[in-house]
């Protein structure tokens, strides 16, 4: 695993989720492949998963991480299928709504100083919560009206998605791809001449 490459972060968490996965090059990446790399992920996307921050993801097995890929795994295929307007396949649909399950969310209440506070809270282990809120973020890209725009990087070796902002964005981002793309045709204008 190449991991001078930090993972790009920043879109949809769904999407941060899949862009785990990557290619540099002829490298594979994988940013998921250890519990460290895991752990690593987790503190990248601050907030959005502060409950699995700190010791919290500790002790991750093998067994936990395979969890977390297959969130990964189906989340790729049914992004993939959806934002081209293809059904999804039962399979992939069947194995992110079992992991939702795995993991129910209910409410518990609390006073906070003058006023009672409801949060939303999972019930399952830890690795069973990460993966129900990872599997739910993919639900609500997969559900956003913005899915048929989401983009494949314009980066040959690149495989990174995103969500652009703008219809003229073409690159994951413009210091990972769009620099070394922008250089490229530098090189290959001048090359040519």
């Amino acid at each position: 695993m190449n991991t001078d490459i930090p993972p790009l972060t920043g879109e949809l968490l769904g999407l941060d989720l899949i862009n785990t996965r990557a290619r540099s090059g002829t490298d594979s990446i994988d940013h998921l492949s250890t519990p460290d790399g895991l752990r690593m992920w987790v503190a990248l996307q601050g907030e959005r998963l502060k409950e699995f921050g700190g010791d919290v993801l500790a002790t991750v097995s093998q067994a936990d991480l395979a969890a977390i890929r297959s969130v990964r795994e189906c989340a790729s295929q049914l992004v993939d299928h959806v934002r081209h307007g293809r059904a999804p396949s039962d399979a992939s649909l069947r194995e992110l709504n079992r992991t939702l399950s795995a993991a129910p969310v209910h409410l518990e209440l609390r006073w906070v100083g003058s006023s009672m506070a409801a949060e939303a809270r999972r019930t399952g282990s830890v690795i069973a919560d990460l993966a129900a809120h990872l599997a739910e973020a993919v639900a609500l890209v997969l559900t956003d009206p913005g899915v048929s725009t989401i983009r494949k990087c314009e980066a040959e070796d690149c495989t990174m998605l995103f969500l652009p902002a703008s219809s003229r964005r073409r690159w994951c981002a413009a210091a990972r791809c769009g620099n070394r793309m922008r250089v490229a045709r530098y090189y290959q204008r001048h090359k040519d001449s």
